[in-house]
């Protein structure tokens, strides 16, 4: 027998594809990201109740989209001005104590983004490592463009102070 979520999935999951399609270009891409969307939708409606399962479901795709749309944009930039081959290929091999450095570094970055709240987390991540501007930011999360800086910077302030950055 099928879930309430499930039975609203297969009802509209072509009306999903052909949203994501738009958004995308591309059908099989957009397939994919709606199978991707399902998955997300599942376990966040397993875990609360959903007000507009729907308008979720939708919001899930779109956020895929377009977040799959930017990164494509940005590998496609970087691979037109030559930037991947220097991304891939370091100049000169760290030595085990820079490495050693590095990786503990890492870790207590690791630390420092698991302790802020999700949605700092996310703003943070999206614009420190996604590249991505506040407005993306603010429209993906569907906040203000400044509660979006202001998480962005909870987030900077936070990793400096636990990474002993002040």
């Amino acid at each position: 027998m099928p879930s309430d979520t499930t039975s609203l999935f297969i009802e509209h999951r072509r009306s999903l594809v052909d949203y994501a399609t738009g958004i995308v270009g591309s059908r099989s891409q957009a397939e994919d990201l709606v199978q991707e969307a399902w998955l997300r939708f599942d376990e966040a409606a397993g875990q609360r109740f959903l007000d507009e399962p729907l308008g979720y479901l939708y919001r899930i795709v779109r956020n895929l989209a377009l977040d799959g749309r930017r990164r494509s944009a940005r590998e496609t930039e970087a691979m037109a001005n030559g930037v991947a081959a220097a991304v891939t290929a370091p100049a000169a091999p760290a030595t085990p104590e820079m490495q050693a450095l590095y990786r503990d570094e890492l870790r207590l970055l690791e630390a420092a983004l698991a302790e802020l709240p999700e949605r700092t987390r996310i703003a943070f991540e999206m614009h420190r490592m996604g590249g991505c501007k506040l407005r993306e930011i603010a429209a993906f999360l569907d906040i203000s463009l400044p509660l979006a800086h202001v998480l962005v910077a909870d987030g900077i302030r936070h990793c400096k102070k636990r990474l002993g950055w002040k």
